[in-house]
């Protein structure tokens, strides 16, 4: 089923999962009355401790290869996602979170961008109409708290869609030795160090009250992990400017999640921007699936095929490659009985 379905929506649907855990994330922040610092510390500490441990599971003894291998992503976007998530914390208290969501909408455009003049990337028109109808309905859904705030609130919220944007148009942009791209994945731990280090010297290693604690440990093992390493691999499937307008659900799905938890009902408006999100997006999906299925029918080969057949390849090359150094390795540690001391 899975390698029935064309590279493009794989991406989606992955992102898409990601997302889907990332949205109660507001809901989480809502919940802890902890300082800002502390708050900061133990979402980096435990974010940290569950990636890196899912990274060493995936790859053991060969993780230092694949971090290599991620080449400039192992710059970038560790401070990157570092500086989205105090961005966001920052905004979040200077200014209104309407403002703070409007700013963070524009990350598809700013990836896009990117992506076309540092990368080469181009991506199709379809796209960049989404794109624009997204933002578009995004804004809409946040119209209300537009304008409130302060201006220093605002000028930091802009950092927001900059640091997703770098990060989701880097990683995408690594080859790695695979089709898929640059296994990015690995190198969010880094990102959580460079979270870190601020809280630390602001003295956020405190700990928090138990109830907090209990939320902190929820959101830090459980949702956030499964939320980045989703969207992060999203980027081996798509161009940056794709996730991050994926990413704009999360401001759909986080307004249904506190009109449903903390019973604020939103706004007509909102409604309305939610319906150009998901018409938008369900829209370009429909048209891309309807696009494949006319080539192949008209005798096209089927991309789906030809790249899993290539992935297969790489899979079958690199376990060849891997019990090739088992073996090396074993006979080397293997003494042969003549060059044994003492004997007879």
């Amino acid at each position: 089923m899975w390698r029935s379905l064309p590279w493009r929506l794989r991406g989606y649907l992955i992102t898409g999962a990601g997302v889907l855990l990332l949205s109660p994330d507001a809901l989480f922040v809502k919940a802890t009355q902890v300082d800002v610092e502390t708050f900061m510390f133990w979402r980096a500490l435990l974010l940290g401790m569950v990636l890196s441990l899912v990274a060493y599971l995936r790859y053991g003894r060969r993780l230092p290869e694949v971090v290599r291998s991620c080449g400039q992503a192992a710059l970038w976007c560790p401070l990157a996602f570092a500086t989205s998530a105090w961005a966001f914390v920052a905004a979040a208290r200077l200014t209104a979170a309407g403002n703070v969501l409007v700013m963070q909408n524009l990350a598809p455009l700013m990836a896009g961008l990117i992506g076309m003049i540092f990368f080469s990337q181009r991506l199709r028109v379809q796209t960049w109409v989404v794109i624009c109808l997204c933002v578009a309905g995004a804004s809409l859904m946040a119209a209300g708290e537009i304008g409130k705030g302060s201006v220093l609130g605002l000028v930091v919220a802009l950092a927001i869609p900059l640091a997703i944007a770098v990060n989701t148009t880097v990683a995408s942009a690594q080859r790695g030795q695979s089709r898929r791209g640059a296994d990015t994945t690995v190198i969010l731990p880094l990102g959580c160090i460079v979270m870190i280090i601020p809280a630390i010297l602001m003295g956020g290693m405190q700990l928090p009250p138990t109830e907090d604690l209990v939320t902190l440990l929820l959101m830090g093992v459980v949702f956030l992990p499964g939320a980045y390493f989703l969207i992060q691999t999203g980027a081996r499937y798509l161009p940056g400017a794709e996730v991050s307008l994926v990413m704009l659900l999360e401001t759909l799905v986080g307004t249904l999640l506190v009109w449903w938890w903390v019973s604020e009902v939103p706004a007509p408006l909102a409604f309305v921007g939610g319906g150009v999100i998901l018409a938008a997006m369900l829209g370009s999906t429909a048209r891309d699936l309807h696009r494949q299925r006319r080539k192949v029918a008209a005798g096209a080969p089927d991309p789906r095929a030809a790249i899993d057949k290539a992935l297969e390849k790489e899979q079958a090359r690199a376990d060849v490659r891997t019990r090739r150094t088992r073996d090396i390795t074993r006979v080397r540690f293997i003494r042969p009985s003549g060059n044994r001391r003492g004997g007879a």
